[in-house]
């Protein structure tokens, strides 16, 4: 079963993308903010990161920076959900090592096709 990881700060959000992954079969951790969601890339090994940009103790820029230094996070595919729209924000996300970008709100089912992608094409790489 895949692990997926989100950070969101919102519990609106948190709780609709762990609905949607969870009934599609996905294992799924839930990190409140950037500070947690580090610690529990510290901890597990996933198969796909989901973060907001904008959140208390780190952004989702200084998660992406980390994530792509770290031996635990290194080669997970990284989603970037916001209602950040302007395109310097979201060419720094993929410049940091983002391998998408969602724009809140999001649809289910757009959701699970980008997930499904990356986690395919993650494994077809290895």
């Amino acid at each position: 079963m895949e692990k997926i990881l989100i950070i969101d700060d919102n519990d609106i959000v948190q709780m609709v993308l762990q609905k949607i992954l969870v009934k599609e079969g996905y294992s799924v951790d839930v990190a409140v903010n950037g500070k947690e969601g580090l610690t529990f890339i510290d901890q597990e090994e996933y198969d796909l990161i989901i973060t907001d940009l904008m959140m208390p103790y780190a952004n989702g820029f200084e998660i992406i920076s980390k994530i792509r230094q770290h031996p635990k996070g290194r080669h997970a595919p990284v989603i970037i959900i916001s209602s950040v729209t302007q395109e310097d924000s979201v060419s720094e996300g993929f410049k940091l090592g983002a391998d998408d970008y969602l724009k809140k709100p999001i649809t289910g089912k757009e959701l699970i096709l980008r997930v499904k992608r990356l986690i395919e094409s993650r494994k077809s790489a290895n």
